[in-house]
């Protein structure tokens, strides 16, 4: 995370209770059709009567553990940080999330994958949508990473309605809420009035990842140095209930030998689906080849993801040590059984992510345009 995130979880408002980067501006190239989608998203929006409810920040709160949460003195998040400033934000972006979507089912896994590597590094503050060279972006670890235009998008049309006024953290971590709920998962709500990061460093990508090949004991340490519990931990891996991923994050599993004949490296996926992935994943495959995380519904936020883990068909070996371990292996099984459980659960653990790192009045800005600052 570039430095100490520290486990700055904030919020003041009373919902909590009830769940505990200077470089010039780039020409931007806008895909095609998006034009045209962004006219639909305006369209449709209308900005409802403004609000009187307060926009300032309630101090400490208790979570739904019984401790207490304070907010960083300079931060403004709350649950209604728009009622009055832009209260047609949440609906804009729930409308660019809906019709991205729609026309490309990825997107809501994108959206998810691109938030987590957001948060995980500098905190939840865009540094991951900076481009440039030596930015998270430029990271190797980071090229697979897709969805950046439908921020941009949402931007643009936010722009249009309330100019300066919010955030592209605050955007991404809305569509990375939507995603979800677009998909089928819980509707939840999330904390806004993010800041811009100023700063975003490749440097600072590798030791706050988590790699597909990741031990518990090492996602662990990373999850605990975000303020994150070993039980968020195996809740937040259920995002791989949707996505893909490239044959270079799971292919040292497995292997053809030089007579063709399959070979199961890690005892811990099963062997018919270790041949199946072989079969779409043969040495020398293309760069481009992707496999669904989760084999039987891979558009569908559910608890399938778990029931392929008690199969052994887990596709990241980070996967499969859920299972393996005792430590985790109980909410593995709670969550394959029962997908309420598992909502729930997200709701409260999504929601500790979307706030890890914040930046404060003091620490960020707000882009005007998310690929850059503002110099």
């Amino acid at each position: 995370m570039g430095g100490e995130l520290g486990h700055n979880r904030i919020l003041g408002n009373r919902e909590l209770q009830q769940w505990g980067l200077e470089q010039e501006p780039r020409e931007t190239t806008i895909p095609p059709g998006a034009v045209a989608a962004e006219r639909r998203v305006a369209q449709e929006t209308r900005l409802p009567p403004e609000q009187s409810r307060s926009r300032e920040p309630r101090g400490a709160v208790a979570t739904s553990r019984g401790d207490t949460c304070f907010c960083p003195s300079s931060s403004s998040i709350s649950f209604d940080f728009y009622d009055i400033s832009c209260p047609s934000a949440e609906m804009i972006v729930k409308n660019t999330v809906r019709s991205a979507s729609s026309m490309d089912p990825t997107i809501p896994g994108k959206l998810l994958r691109l938030f987590f590597h957001d948060c995980f590094v500098e905190g939840c503050d865009g540094s991951i949508l900076l481009q440039g060279n030596e930015t998270e972006r430029s990271d190797p670890a980071n090229k697979s990473l897709g969805a950046f235009s439908v921020i941009d998008s949402a931007k643009r049309v936010v722009e249009i309605f309330c100019p300066g006024i919010v955030s592209c953290a605050d955007i991404l971590a809305l569509a990375a809420r939507d995603s979800v709920e677009f998909t089928g998962g819980p509707n939840i709500q999330i904390p806004t009035g993010r800041r811009d990061g100023r700063v975003s460093l490749a440097a600072n990508v590798r030791p706050n990842i988590i790699d597909t090949s990741f031990t518990l004991n090492q996602m662990a340490n990373i999850f605990s140095a975000k303020g994150l519990s070993m039980d968020d931990l195996v809740t937040l891996s259920g995002a791989h209930t949707i996505g893909s991923a490239h044959c270079s994050s799971f292919s040292d599993r497995f292997e053809l030998d030089s007579n063709g004949k399959f070979n199961l490296i890690d005892a811990s996926l099963d062997k018919e689906y270790a041949a199946e992935l072989t079969k779409t994943c043969p040495a020398g495959a293309s760069a481009s080849i992707t496999v669904n995380n989760d084999p039987k519904t891979p558009l569908l936020f559910d608890n399938e993801y778990y029931k392929e883990l008690l199969v052994h068909k887990g596709l990241f070996q980070s996967d499969s040590a859920l299972l393996n371990d005792e430590r985790t292996r109980d909410r593995v099984l709670d969550f394959a059984n029962n997908q309420d459980n598992f909502f729930e659960r997200w709701s409260q653990s999504f929601l500790k992510l979307s706030i890890i790192g914040v930046k404060g009045d003091d620490e960020g800005e707000i882009r005007r345009l998310c690929s850059t600052t503002n110099g």
